[in-house]
């Protein structure tokens, strides 16, 4: 019954991936068939269309430089936010910074439009990067709280002994024992800074445009390309999954860590 229960819910979730990379080497008449097309001939079309419409290979570079130095600030900033919240319980800090994750981000795209109009800042990957860090900077520090308060004060307080400043204690003890959580934390806003869509479509332009717009733009009043959509996401889906694989065995202790205390 356990493994009967594991592939039903993990099917609900994967089914979707698997209908999205199916439906992608699909003719329209096959998308279009009532009922739906199970035994079909494969044809690449779609991708073709999807590199041929679109500058998708720029698009490719502006996710990732934007996602990832997303990330690095992120990363660079809330450690020691999280850290500092740890261990000197800054509870008011912590509950602003998940109040501010809660708020929609639609709140803060009209005034981010107009202060960035104002600066001439619009499709610049300054504005990209800055906006996204609302969502990088608050998961990377309120998940990796719980990180630093399972790491015992006492190896601290020996390293200290021993010499070290705070600084040298947080760089030498309290990261490399959450080498896990960082990983974690960095691929989870990875994810969702790469996914991200609002932000890109109001405050960026033909330079700066993300791979989510490129789904965007198979989309229009007068025709839905479906099999632009499937492919276009099938593309937009292999990068992510693929880091993830690369780092799964840190990302899978990340994930568990901190579950057992004694």
């Amino acid at each position: 019954m356990f493994y009967f229960f594991l592939v039903l819910v993990l099917g609900s979730f994967t089914f979707v991936f698997f209908w999205m990379v199916f439906n992608s080497f699909k003719t329209r008449v096959d998308l279009e068939a009532y009922p739906p097309v199970w035994a079909f001939v494969p044809t690449l079309d779609n991708f073709r269309n999807v590199f041929a419409q679109t500058p998708f290979v720029h698009h490719t570079v502006n996710s990732l430089l934007i996602s990832l130095a997303a990330v690095l600030l992120g990363t660079l900033f809330g450690l020691p936010a999280a850290y500092s919240i740890a261990r000197y319980r800054h509870r008011y800090l912590a509950l602003t910074i998940l109040t501010t994750r809660m708020v929609p981000g639609i709140c803060f795209l009209v005034p981010w439009f107009i202060i960035f109009r104002k600066l001439g800042l619009l499709d610049t990957y300054f504005a990209l990067i800055t906006t996204r860090l609302i969502i990088t900077l608050p998961m990377i520090t309120w998940i990796m709280i719980g990180f630093f308060e399972d790491i015992p004060e006492e190896f601290e307080e020996s390293a200290r002994i021993d010499g070290c400043t705070r600084w040298g204690a947080f760089f030498r003890i309290a990261l490399p024992l959450t080498k896990p959580g960082i990983a974690t934390t960095g691929i989870l806003s990875l994810i969702f800074s790469w996914n991200h869509f609002l932000f890109a479509l109001i405050l960026a332009g033909p330079n700066t445009n993300t791979l989510p717009v490129v789904v965007f733009n198979f989309m229009s009043y007068e025709e839905l390309d479906m099999g632009g959509i499937y492919a276009a996401a099938t593309c937009i889906t292999a990068p992510v999954l693929l880091m993830a694989l690369m780092i799964q065995n840190q990302f899978v202790r990340g994930l568990t860590m901190g579950g057992v205390k004694g």
